[in-house]
């Protein structure tokens, strides 16, 4: 069963892109969808030996694109040894199955390959199991043709059927029993998470979770912000599970920040669903951060495609703070029109540090807790409640005189108990 989810094989595989130009869609988006296939195809371990283009009005009910196009793209993969198609557009079942009798090799769209992407990287059980979920989910409807050699054999009464049929039939409830499992054993991560995230509300620790387009440097700028050490390659969906680390503000106060999962135009819904465990944490989140690849040159419409998905997941009313990341990678400053449309925005750069000072101070500006101001006076003696002042607080202005060492500090109000005896009242 695994074998139908899994890579067919270990070598190199020679793609072939197919894209459709709509009416609703310009030349230039479908360029720029395609290359975005191209690195997701790249990154599945493919190589590219062509891509093709039909403009049509519509999707052709049987065969997405037209019959016609696909025997002529099927003759040029023949001479070039092509070993899988891509489509750029999600296929239905009878489209697919349509397709690979034209062509004479495997055909998947772009939600299969996000999907192959996310099967080679997922590493924690968790999100092994929310791949295989969304895996077994989008293959259920498809398992026909992996048994249509046999679904003509005959039974022995002589009837049409035989092994062909009973062996979908067991393929499916397989199939489908695995799913339930699935769901239950992901219903107990999402109770886990609840425990976890209610141990760190008794903290009263301030929750920031970075969001993004794949690629745009989410895990980079976690790894320049907190010192840790999590993979951050130049790749699409370089990494899957979040990463949640503390981040110790220059004003002292600590944020729990969370690297989540990359985000991507035409994003299966299905791995959303999913994912919903893991995307809890953006949901639950104090405040997001929004990184951007601004030197990317469809900055805007990825930012529209993450937009999308907090829509999705319920998380689009969330406090954002925009990061426009890669300004390293610019040959001139930040356009005008997205300086007017994020006038808030910080400019960073994760690579090099760039930034990083500024980004520092607005996110303490945004997280910045209800402290209440206090006069303390401190026998010098008690070194540790001194400690703790300065661990705990933020210290306005200190005094050493004599024996005893005043401050005027901001302290969260949970906290306030902790130094009442120290508090001067006159």
């Amino acid at each position: 069963m695994k074998a139908l989810v899994q890579n067919r094989n270990a070598r190199t595989i020679r793609a072939f892109l197919i894209g459709v130009e709509l009416k609703s869609r310009n030349a230039a988006d479908i360029r720029e969808s395609l290359a975005e296939l191209a690195e997701l195809a790249t990154t599945a371990g493919t190589e590219i030996t062509g891509e093709g283009v039909q403009k049509l009005d519509s999707p052709a009910p049987a065969t997405f694109i037209g019959k016609g196009k696909a025997e002529e793209f099927s003759a040029l993969c023949k001479e070039q040894s092509v070993d899988t198609i891509i489509f750029d557009d999600e296929l239905s079942p009878a489209q697919s199955r349509n397709l690979e009798n034209i062509f004479g090799c495997r055909v998947m769209d772009r939600t299969a390959l996000i999907l192959e992407i996310f099967g080679q990287r997922a590493r924690t059980r968790e999100g092994k199991l929310q791949i295989e979920h969304a895996q077994l989910k989008y293959l259920l409807p498809r398992l026909t043709r992996y048994w249509s050699h046999l679904s003509r054999q005959r039974g022995s009464t002589g009837s049409i059927g035989g092994e062909g049929e009973s062996q979908l039939e067991a393929d499916r409830r397989k199939i489908s029993e695995r799913i339930e499992k699935i769901e239950s054993e992901l219903g107990k991560v999402v109770r886990q998470r609840e425990t976890q995230r209610a141990g760190r509300q008794r903290s009263n620790w301030p929750i920031a979770s970075i969001v993004g387009y794949t690629n745009a440097g989410k895990s980079t700028l976690l790894n320049q912000l907190t010192g840790s050490a999590v993979l951050a390659e130049d790749k699409l969906f370089a990494t899957l599970d979040p990463t949640t680390r503390r981040l110790r503000l220059p004003t002292k106060q600590n944020v729990l920040l969370t690297d989540t999962v990359g985000f991507i135009k035409k994003l299966p819904h299905g791995l959303v669903e999913a994912f919903k465990a893991t995307l809890e944490e953006v949901v639950q989140a104090d405040l997001l951060l929004h990184v951007v690849d601004i030197s990317h040159p469809q900055a805007q419409e990825q930012i529209d495609a993450v937009n999308t998905v907090l829509l999705e997941i319920g998380a689009a009313e969330k406090p954002v703070l925009m990061v426009f990341n890669k300004i390293d990678r610019l040959t001139g400053s930040v356009s005008a029109m997205m300086r007017e449309k994020y006038p808030h925005a910080v400019c960073i750069s994760a690579k090099t540090g760039e930034g990083i000072a500024p980004l520092l101070a607005e996110i303490g500006t945004q997280l910045r807790p209800i402290r209440e101001f206090l006069d303390l006076r401190v026998p010098q003696e008690k070194a540790a409640v001194i400690a703790r002042i300065h661990a705990v607080g933020q210290v306005v202005a200190s005094r050493y005189s004599g024996k005893n060492a005043r401050f005027k500090v901001r302290i969260p109000p949970h906290l306030v108990e902790e130094f009442a005896a120290f508090v001067v009242m006159d």
